[in-house]
């Protein structure tokens, strides 16, 4: 990734803009046990305490790593009930990178999360419906196939 994608542009923007970026050895005692680092890169996005709530082990272009960073922002907004700013964030990795590996997962998280912020199930629904049209054979289409029953 120090060959191509961390040197790249719209990479170097995003990170300023929106991480706090920390490159820790994965031999780097403690945090590569307490983290359980076992392969490079690991990538972990952690909220302002040091909790976890995303990882991706192994290469990413450039083209894959902002949304999958936009996607472990947004989780962390998720899972600190911060439903609002997950959704801005889930609809920015949609709207810039639509063909994204991470797509098919936001659009599963902003049907979850639009129904923990509204209690209306229609949203789940339709993102089992999105998926189905769009991505097939993604596990989060399987993950989202009971909604399709509401």
């Amino acid at each position: 990734m120090d060959a191509v994608t961390y040197p790249n542009d719209k990479v170097i923007e995003f990170i300023q803009r929106r991480m706090i970026p920390l490159r820790v050895s994965f031999d780097a005692q403690p945090l590569s046990s307490d983290f359980n680092i076992k392969w490079t890169p690991t990538l972990i996005t952690l909220d302002a305490l040091g909790k976890e709530h995303h990882r991706t082990v192994g290469f990413l272009p450039p083209e894959e790593l902002i949304p999958s960073l936009l996607l472990g922002i947004a989780k962390s907004h998720f899972e600190g009930e911060g439903f609002s700013e997950a959704l801005s964030t889930l609809e920015e990795l949609l709207t810039d990178y639509p063909r994204s590996d991470a797509a098919p997962e936001a659009i599963y998280l902003r049907g979850v999360c639009t129904y923990k912020s509204t209690h209306d199930p229609k949203p789940l629904k339709a993102a089992y419906e999105q998926l189905q049209a769009s991505y097939p054979s993604s596990e989060w289409t399987k993950r989202a196939y009971p909604y399709r029953l509401l």
